[in-house]
């Protein structure tokens, strides 16, 4: 079954680079996911408090917050929220991966759509659509 068969999720992704979150944004939208964008982890935990997610797509390098300590932060308010990491630094991140501990699933830039939508289907294609 196709992403775009299953009911609508909720993404919201998070990077400080306005390009890959209209990217991410399109790919997403174009399986009429629901997805909101934020240019920072301050915003993204706003966010949070306004509206519920069933994905985070959040980037590593973010200012002010890497997005391992902000995976942290979101785990620790709701465990079964799917986080996803994406990152230019793999390497990095490979050597550190014990201490990713909020992160369910690393993706590497650049993806394409067919990686993008292989981890949505991953982390929610078994969960069932809350209201």
């Amino acid at each position: 079954m196709a992403l775009a068969d299953k009911p609508a999720w909720r993404i919201l992704v998070v990077d400080d680079e306005p390009l890959v979150c209209d990217s991410i944004t399109r790919m997403l939208a174009s399986d009429e996911q629901t997805v909101v964008s934020a240019a920072s982890a301050e915003a993204a935990l706003a966010a949070l408090q306004h509206a519920r997610f069933d994905l985070i797509i959040v980037d590593y390098q973010l200012p002010g917050m890497k997005g391992d300590e902000f995976a942290a932060i979101v785990k620790s308010r709701n465990p079964h929220l799917a986080v996803v990491m994406i990152t230019a630094y793999p390497e990095t991140l490979a050597l550190a991966h014990e201490q990713l501990a909020g992160v369910d699933l690393v993706i590497s830039k650049p993806f394409g759509l067919q990686e993008l939508h292989e981890a949505v289907s991953k982390l929610l294609g078994g969960k069932v659509r809350e209201g």
